[in-house]
């Protein structure tokens, strides 16, 4: 039953007197500050005033309906003695709080502002009791009467009735959440008022003020609770103790861990990775206005830089440390890496721009403070997202008071009606869960009786003391609720417990070698809705490790609902598993379903279940428990763990179990190996191998699982890992489980990364987890930061919060602001898993005590932003195509407003960049489905220009942060091989369920656009791309650097889209910047989950490569063998990414029970594993991705799925009603504003042989930039203006010769800067020139040679001759020969062949040695990368192999290889003979 009653929640409030010489205490608590919370004073946000107690399942309509003498037998009226408990009115802010640590110097207060107590309006009560005593409130130094809290008498005859804390000073007040405890007032020899000593427990019974001489009594029925901070069980108080442990490791004076600073990300290379590169460095200093220009090898040591600037700058010694940061943002470089291990530096397309620092003078604004420190944390912390708990302790607090109150009454007058204690107690009972063990009906029957045996005694005229009775059945009753809040305090986290624990019944006769019982009690506060539907209930039990059923228990007892207090199912059932303790495993978790059989359709359906571990805190479960039930009939049984058994918070039905009590403790199993073990062969060995290339234990058949476990001890990190050997395992028994911990024990990692496999959901055992972690700890910072999506993810399986991974990101977060803010982000949008929910919050509110009050306040500031952008983003997706943009307009004003309160504001997606307002001119919105939104943010960080963004909603961006993640990740393993692909990764992240910021990237144009330009039929046509490149170059060297960008990231986004079967796939979706880079966005579709017309897939091409790709690449045919170099080039880099594929399935498996679309099973690993081919020969996977790189650029239907999409977007967009946004492109990651020259101005010149002049380049968009040039470059300049414009008028340029005299270099200054001001001010058309463009804005951070007329793409042969290039390999008696490219081959006529190779393996005498290859058609350098086998070869010696080609059957070219003399797995060209050259 539910009692109802207006309910103001009450913030809570700390008291702000003080008196004498106390300093103001601190106050934490979160708001728009983002400060820390000590109470919940967001719960009126949270829950309407109109409450009834939490769980209730009944409705007030149907109150009349229930009596007490359904149960009891006797027809007693229900009275509503206890309507909704008082809570006071009114608004109530946070105020010093005062915590543990300053307990002992400063007497803790908690209570209201005195403010806001100055009358009875500021402090109403709900009262449903008829009488009411006043209780003196402390307020500064006096004492103000205000009603009672309780509504309660204080004093009833000499006796004083208390609930307050212990071991408090007695001169100040204590409130208990605005109810103050123990005030009891005193008059002192002056007559001033104070307040006596409080306790620290709340008690009911009758206790003596110390004055009057009594020593304190409490009597057998009296109810004590004490505070409980960190929580009332002790899962609760384990996790606050660690959680403070590690931030007590990292105190705020530690400067080391305590920079408060954004360092760049780094990755370490090999000193030889980094070859000759080159950045072009700009350096501010305070010393100069203008900046130092230096070239430096991306080899160099930051700190060697630091030294260099400082003596270029007359610096140098200095006494400080100084930094460097990035221009624009806030990101410090690390002053031991090297500049090209930075990954802002190496990811630059423009001069870099860095500000010289001394640290004394930064301010550490990211910091934790003193103060910080000093925080400890509770449970208010730890569950401040929800008000269930806090209002059940008021709620109950409230209730035992009055249950002091009724008892009293009913011992002191014989003739005050038990009904009205029961009534009571049936309150407590319902704040209690709806909870009503046995022994509160049984206690309340006997109370029940009392008058009855009274009565009786009358009768017979038998002499018995009453009262005495009467006490022995309240005492019983109290008892009986004492134990119910034990009960109830122990199974949920709650601020308060018993101050004197009950007695546990002696410990049950069991042991390990018995058998797993106990006993279902009840399902408590079935709704009513479930009673009218349902005709009985029933449950089922069953046991589960990792996912798989150990044992069931099937459907037992089906019962008729009872009514008592409450609806219930009291089933009192004792159930036994036919299994012995000692065999199940530490892990195992208890599943418990109830059961309805339907009254329509006689069906037994699942209306609820519960789960809970075994081994809670390495202790068999024990005494009664109360399970929460989620009202939900689909269990998600493949991934059953503590996380999602986390019943921390009460919920409407819950389920009551009684363990046996014992004390028994898990036993671990010790490492165990077996001896005597049959020696594997070599071919066993090479099988075991193979089995290894699984990569993935989901992936492995259970055949190949005993033939791994069999062979457990003879595998290694040579020819297995152990995620595969440890899942091979066939159970987990006793035994079994101590072979792993042996074959863990011996295991030598080989990368700490091979441990990510043993943190999935098939490794629930603790000790397995925990090695995994020792190995995770031996990644830096920033390696552990690609990874933190997925140990995120994988915190949900972990056995509790703290697990050994939890404290590992706690300790990380605490050393990396960079860790911390991606942390945060990642906890935050993990709360939208609704089984995982309740697990998150808690460890993002661990986080955030850690993470200190500075960083908190940014993350406040971030959620506001983010709030403010989602709700412009509805409204302007809601309006009509005529208003929409005039709404964006008018929203557009939050966004300033907010700007004006905070000044400065973070954004989410790089702590490191700082913003303080908004362009509005330059937001718009994009005519997508989802309306996203552009914001053109302004930089904080000046001279930088505006940062660009788009908010989305409608769209899950996790997978596309996945995705990108994974694309991270591919090209870092490249750039550690030597190999850049000039890949544009963008950022994105989720920031709530479906919407996020998704970066933007500047000079980029959508393909669907660039083929709109060509005409109707642009994406049909050859050239297109060709033509826009060379439009946007006109400069060949500009041109030539286009194709080099364009020839390598088209290749790396053809290998990892094809790896990640990255599906919907056209022309909007594929973008290229004005410098030639290619890449992908929208990863909507991904592991080959593409769209379909019908039963026709929309991508019928593995990835996109299309033949005006190659056109371009290959100049129009002219550089053919370009093409041998972009399919050498993709090969290569898919091979290296092949060599990890065990770490992208272990990412992906991370990442398979994370909600995402389309990776949920399997077969979505299984899809990436078929692409990856990790069974295969670096060979082998050549000549198979070739074959994929020629299906796609065969492949039509890529270019009319191209056409038809242009199509539609030319149709949407001519026949759309309103004009579309003047400044709304209509591809979403477009930026509209080109790169052009507003001025440029040279200030000065270095006295050189051939003088340089200091150029400041200020763009349109306000970038300023800095170049060195020389007057013969800006001569030459002139000149090649005057050749592309030969009827234009151009200013005119400077002499290059003058009279000798001292102030030449001054007055050509004056003369080029006259120039420059002319050419720039004139014709938009030639100041926006290529030429003008290459010469003043750098668009790669790399040095070339400014004259050279073409950029080398890889070896070029100088040899026009006829060759064919194979690579020959044997081993054993297998000889493998693979065909690579032919080059220069044509027919007797001149024309291209359409070629095909022919193999003979000589002496062949039986003519059985032909091999043919497949036909190129029509070019002169065709690719085959086909494969040529010839088994059971004993000897190379004697043999020759014979190669000929031909076309159609013309003869085109012949070798002969004599195989003795061959060098093996070596690429190499061999001359074609007989052939035309």
């Amino acid at each position: 039953m539910a009692y109802f009653g207006r309910v103001p929640f009450l913030y809570d409030e700390y008291h702000e007197g003080h008196t004498g010489d106390q300093a103001p205490y601190p106050v934490y608590h979160s708001d728009s500050n983002g400060d820390i919370h000590l109470g919940f004073d967001q719960i009126a946000d949270e829950v309407s005033n109109e409450f009834f107690f939490y769980g209730s399942s009944h409705s007030h309509h149907h109150e009349e309906h229930f009596f007490t003498s359904d149960n009891f037998g006797l027809n007693v009226p229900e009275k509503h003695f206890c309507g909704q408990p008082p809570v006071a009115y009114d608004e109530v802010h946070p105020a010093n709080p005062v915590s543990h640590w300053q307990q002992g110097t400063v007497s803790p207060a908690i209570g209201f502002k005195s403010s806001l107590l100055s009358d009875d309006r500021n402090f109403s009560l709900v009262d449903s009791y008829p009488y009411s005593q006043e209780r003196e409130i402390f307020r500064g130094n006096h004492v103000t009467t205000v009603p009672n809290a309780f509504d309660s008498n204080v004093e009833i005859g000499n006796t004083y009735f208390q609930i307050g804390f212990d071991d408090v000073d007695a001169q100040r007040p204590v409130f208990l959440d605005n109810y103050p405890f123990a005030q009891v007032r005193e008059e002192s020899r002056n007559g001033e008022g104070y307040l006596i000593n409080s306790s620290n427990r709340y008690s009911i019974g009758p206790t003596w003020p110390s004055s009057s001489g009594h020593d304190r009594e409490v009597t057998g029925w009296s109810i004590q609770l004490v505070e409980a901070n960190q929580g009332s069980n002790e899962n609760t108080v384990a996790f606050c103790n660690a959680v403070e442990e590690i931030r007590n490791a990292y105190p705020a004076y530690d400067l080391k861990t305590n920079t408060g600073k954004i360092w760049s990300v780094t990755t370490k290379f090999p000193d030889h990775i980094l070859g000759e590169s080159r950045f072009r460095i700009s350096i501010w200093t305070d010393s100069s206005p203008y900046p130092l220009l230096l070239t430096k090898h991306a080899g160099c040591i930051t700190h060697n830089l630091i030294a260099e600037i400082l003596c270029c700058t007359n610096q140098y010694p200095v006494q400080e440390e100084c930094l460097l940061s990035v221009c624009g943002s806030d990101e410090f470089l690390q002053n031991n890496c090297t500049l090209g291990s930075h990954e802002s530096l190496r990811k630059s397309t423009t001069c870099i721009q860095l500000r010289l620092h001394v640290t004394t003078n930064l301010k550490q604004s990211l910091a934790r403070t003193y103060e910080d420190d000093q925080r400890q944390f509770s449970v208010n912390q730890l569950l401040e997202y929800t008000c269930a708990w806090r209002l059940t302790r008021l709620n109950l607090v409230s209730v035992i008071m009055k249950y002091r109150d009724q008892v009293e009454h009913l011992l002191q007058n014989e003739q005050h009606k038990v009904d009205n204690v029961i009534e009571v107690a049936k309150a407590i009972c319902s704040i209690l869960c709806f909870v009503e063990t046995r022994d509160i009906t049984d206690a309340v029957k006997k109370l029940l009786a009392v008058p009855l045996v009274k009565a009786q005694n009358t009768l017979q005229c038998v002499e018995t003391p009453d009262k005495a009775l009467m006490e022995a059945a309240v005492t019983e009753l109290s008892m009986a609720i004492s134990r119910l809040i034990h009960v109830y305090s122990s199974s949920f986290e709650t601020d308060f417990q018993l101050a004197s624990i009950p007695k546990n019944p002696s410990c049950a006769d069991i042991s390990l070698d018995s058998q797993l019982s106990f006993t279902i009690y009840a399902a408590h506060n079935i709704p009513e809705v479930w009673v009218n539907s349902y005709k009985v209930f029933s449950f089922s039990c069953s046991l589960t490790y990792a996912g798989k059923t150990i044992c069931q228990v099937k459907i037992c007892k089906r019962i008729p609902v009872k009514r008592s207090f409450f609806f219930l199912a009291e089933w009192n059932e004792k159930i036994n598993f036919p299994l012995r303790i000692k065999a199940l495993p530490r892990e195992t978790i208890l599943i418990i379903k109830l059961l309805g059989v339907n009254s329509a359709s006689k069906n037994t359906e699942v209306l609820a279940w519960t789960c809970s571990p075994l081994y809670p805190k390495e202790r068999l479960i024990h005494g009664t428990v109360l399970l929460s039930m989620k009202l939900d009939s689909i269990l998600p049984a493949s991934m059953i763990t503590p996380g999602i058994c986390s019943t921390d918070i009460p919920t409407s039905v819950t389920l009551q179990i009684d363990f046996p009590e014992t004390n028994l403790e898990f036993i671990k199993p010790e490492p165990e190996e077996k001896k005597d073990l049959e020696e594997p062969t070599k071919e066993c060995l090479k099988h075991i191998a193979r089995l290894s290339q699984a990569q993935s234990l989901l992936l492995l058949s259970e055949q190949q699982r005993r033939i791994l476990w069999f062979y457990r001890y003879y595998c290694n990190n040579q020819n297995c890992s152990l995620p595969l050997v440890l899942g091979s395992a066939p159970s987990w028994d006793r035994t079994t489980v101590s072979e792993m911990y042996s074959v863990m024990r011996r295991w030598r990692f080989s990368n700490p990364l091979e441990a990510f496999g043993l943190l999935t959901f098939s490794f629930p055992d603790k000790d397995i987890r925990r090695t995994a972690v020792q190995q995770i700890e031996n990644l830096s910072n920033d390696e552990l930061l690609e990874y933190l999506p997925q140990l995120v993810q994988v915190l949900k399986f972990e056995w509790s919060l703290e697990s050994p991974l939890v404290k590992l990101l706690l300790h990380r977060s605490l050393q990396s602001t960079q860790i911390a803010h991606q942390l945060y982000w990642l906890l935050k949008n993990a709360q939208n898993e609704i089984h995982f929910k309740i697990w998150y919050r808690k460890l993002l509110a661990a986080f955030q005590f850690s993470a200190g009050k500075a960083l908190n306040n940014e993350f406040s500031k971030e959620g506001k932003l983010l709030r403010i952008l989602e709700d412009i983003a509805e409204k302007v997706k809601a309006a009509s195509d005529q208003k929409r943009k005039e709404v964006l307009k008018m929203e557009l004003s939050r966004l300033q407003q907010f700007f004006q309160e905070v000044k400065v504001c973070r954004l989410p997606l790089n702590p490191a960049l700082v913003v303080q307002g908004i362009e509005a001119d330059s937001c718009s919105y994009f005519t997508s489905n989802a309306f996203p939104l552009k914001i053109s943010f302004i930089n904080a960080n000046a001279p930088s220009g505006n940062i660009n963004i788009i908010f989305k909603i409608g769209d899950d961006l996790r997978q596309d942060m996945l995705v990108l993640q994974i694309i991270r990740l591919m090209d870092n393993i490249w750039l550690q091989e030597g190999l850049d692909m000039q890949m544009i990764i963008y950022k994105c992240l989720s920031t709530g369920k479906d919407q996020g910021l998704v970066q933007m990237v500047p000079d980029a144009t959508t393909l669907a656009k660039i083929h709109r330009k060509s005409g109707l039929i642009g994406p049909l046509k050859e050239n297109t791309i060709k033509k826009w490149f060379r439009h946007h170059h006109q400069l060949e060297s500009s041109y030539q650097e286009a194709i080099r960008n364009f020839f390598y990231s088209c290749a790396g986004w053809c290998v990892v889209t094809f790896i990640l079967g990255i599906c919907d796939r056209h022309n909007d979706n594929i973008m290229l910047t004005n410098a030639g880079h290619m890449f992908h966005i929208d990863f909507g579709k991904f592991l080959g989950h593409a769209q379909t017309f019908g039963s026709i897939r929309r991508d019928r091409a593995s990835f996109i490569f299309t033949s005006e790709m190659e056109y371009f690449i290959t100049e129009g045919g002219k550089n053919p063998q370009r093409f041998q170099e972009f399919v050498e080039l993709c090969c290569r880099a898919y091979n290296i990414v092949r060599k990890h594929s065990q770490l992208l399935l272990n990412l992906l498996e991370m990442m398979l029970h994370a909600g995402l679309p389309e990776l949920k099973s399997i077969q979505d690993l299984k899809y990436v594993y078929d692409n990856l081919r990790p069974q295969d020969s670096d060979l082998q996977a050549t000549s198979y991705f070739t074959r994929k790189i020629k299906e796609s650029l065969e492949c039509f239907p890529v270019k009319l799925n191209n056409l038809i999409h242009t199509l539609a977007q030319m149709s949407v967009t001519g026949s759309a009603k309103p004009p579309a946004p003047e400044t709304v492109p209509q591809e979403w990651m477009m930026l509209n504003t080109e790169k052009s020259i507003a001025r440029a101005t040279i200030l000065g010149f270095n006295k050189k042989s051939d003088s340089l002049y200091l150029v400041q380049v200020v763009q349109t968009c306000n970038v300023v930039t800095f170049v060195e040039k020389s007057f013969d470059q800006f001569s030459k300049l002139h000149s090649q203006l005057q050749k592309q414009f030969p009827s234009e008028a151009l200013p005119e340029f400077p002499h290059s010769w003058h009279i000798p005299f001292a102030d030449l270099e001054h007055k050509r200054v004056k003369d080029l800067n006259l120039y420059l001001k002319q050419l720039l001010s004139g014709s938009i058309k030639m100041a926006n020139n290529e030429l003008v463009l290459s010469f003043f804005l750098n668009w790669t951070k790399k040095t070339f040679t400014e004259t050279s007329s073409s950029v080398t793409l890889g070896p070029q042969s100088t040899d026009h001759k006829p060759g064919v290039q194979l690579v020959i390999s044997y081993e054993g008696t297998r000889l493998t020969i693979m065909l690579k490219h032919m080059r220069n081959i044509r027919l007797p006529d001149g024309s291209a062949p359409s070629a095909h190779a022919e193999f003979y393996l000589l002496p062949d005498p039986d003519e059985v040695s032909r091999r043919k290859t497949r036909t190129v058609p029509k070019s002169t350098d065709p690719t085959y990368n086909e494969i040529v086998v010839y088994n059971k070869v004993t000897e190379l010696k004697s043999h020759i192999l014979k190669l000929v080609v031909k076309s159609k059957g013309t003869f085109v070219g012949a070798v002969n290889i004599q195989l003795s003399s061959v060098q093996l797995n070596e690429e190499k060209w061999y001359p074609l003979g007989n052939s035309v050259i």
